[in-house]
């Protein structure tokens, strides 16, 4: 099975069922005669910029980030606003708190927009970690993230 048709069937089964794992996932593409190893299934589901994110029952599970704003940068502020809780620095990093279990979701919104000079991002349950190229980079991105979060 080719590589597209392969990630077609994935998108399909995290659309209509509640996948919350990999393991779930490749029990279902086993089922429908689709046998690929954990890591291809890893490297799908990033290509596919598939996210885990809590569902309105509070469960978590896989969803698809197809349906973007034709603004990039109004999708990364609209994230921000809806997501981030605090924000600290320390040196070139920064450490971004967000509402529970919505950290990778955000992670992978910023990691999409490509922020300049961010090097990479590291995104747990609700907190993110920002390399940043230099202490000045990571200042600029601290007060780029503060002009967009809610402030309540």
């Amino acid at each position: 099975m080719k590589k597209e048709e392969r990630q077609a069937i994935i998108e399909r089964v995290i659309v209509q069922n509640r996948i919350g794992t990999q393991e779930e996932l490749i029990k279902i593409l086993h089922e429908r005669g689709i046998k690929a190893t954990q890591a291809t299934i890893s490297r799908d589901i990033r290509e596919l910029h598939i996210t885990k994110k809590a569902d309105n029952n509070g469960e978590v599970r896989y969803v698809v980030y197809k349906h973007q704003p034709t603004d990039q940068s109004e999708r990364l502020y609209k994230s921000i606003r809806d997501n981030v809780s605090r924000i600290d620095r320390v040196q070139f990093m920064l450490v971004v708190h967000t509402i529970a279990r919505n950290a990778n979701g955000l992670g992978a919104v910023i990691d999409d927009y490509g922020i300049p000079h961010v090097l990479g991002t590291l995104a747990g349950y609700d907190t993110i970690v920002l390399i940043c190229d230099s202490e000045d980079s990571a200042r600029q991105v601290e007060v780029m993230i503060k002009e967009h979060m809610q402030n309540d």
